[in-house]
């Protein structure tokens, strides 16, 4: 009887931690991206949004004298700083060539893969 009862607590906690994990994956999804395609544009940088889960790095971008406003995702703060970003790497009002995985319905945004400064400086897969 005592190892049944084992039994059953090892199948309940791994259902518990498959149950958990499931949510998590869901959220790391990044299927509104396309990722067979990478796509680059210049712009100035409105405002970077240094904060969990993703930052967010928001580029306004003239189109034929129109202003359009791109929203680009990146990783997590915390793996991101240790690659030597920080809150001020895209300071506003710089100038920055962003390459990204563009969204697969249209929608001004993308996922961040790399970028280029004025200065020449590079962030992400720059090649």
């Amino acid at each position: 009887m005592k190892r049944t009862k084992m039994y059953t607590f090892a199948a309940l906690l791994v259902a518990g931690a498959f149950a958990l994990a499931a949510p998590l994956m869901a959220h790391h999804s990044s299927a509104m991206f396309d990722a067979t395609k990478t796509t680059e544009l210049t712009g100035t940088v409105k405002e970077f949004q240094w904060a969990n889960p993703h930052v967010w790095i928001q580029v306004n971008v003239d189109k034929a004298g129109t202003k359009e406003e791109w929203s680009f995702e990146g990783g997590s703060p915390n793996t991101l700083s240790r690659q030597g970003w920080r809150k001020a790497t895209f300071a506003p009002g710089a100038q920055v060539t962003i390459r990204y995985n563009p969204m697969r319905d249209g929608t001004h945004a993308g996922q961040f893969v790399a970028a280029k400064f004025a200065d020449g400086k590079t962030l992400g897969r720059w090649e």
